[in-house]
């Protein structure tokens, strides 16, 4: 059995991007433990598009992206502007830090 070694999650919980989306689904997979192979299974996407997703390369479809998201637990928040700043600072306050892994 292939060992998966763990990917850190991006250090800020805003995702403002495909880079920091796809790190933040490569965390919950790899936190999982599970190999690309078996989190496509499992979704029923191919591992091109698991790989797609995480590297931030190619086009996946928004349903696609937000269903991997969705099955992994990694949460996608519709935060309006003005309470942006407030909702990132409130998901530091209370997420482990990434010391608390090592």
């Amino acid at each position: 059995m292939k060992r998966v070694v763990p990917s850190p999650p991006p250090a800020d919980p805003l995702t403002v991007d495909p880079q920091s989306f796809g790190q933040a689904i490569r965390a919950a997979r790899t936190a999982a433990g599970m190999t690309m192979i078996d989190a496509a299974a499992m979704m029923g996407v191919s591992k091109q598009t698991l790989g797609d997703l995480e590297k931030a390369t190619g086009s996946v479809g928004l349903a696609i992206a937000l269903r991997v998201a969705r099955e992994l637990g990694v949460g996608v928040f519709a935060v309006q502007p003005p309470q942006r700043e407030a909702a990132r600072q409130a998901l530091l306050l209370h997420a482990p830090s990434l010391e608390d892994d090592a």
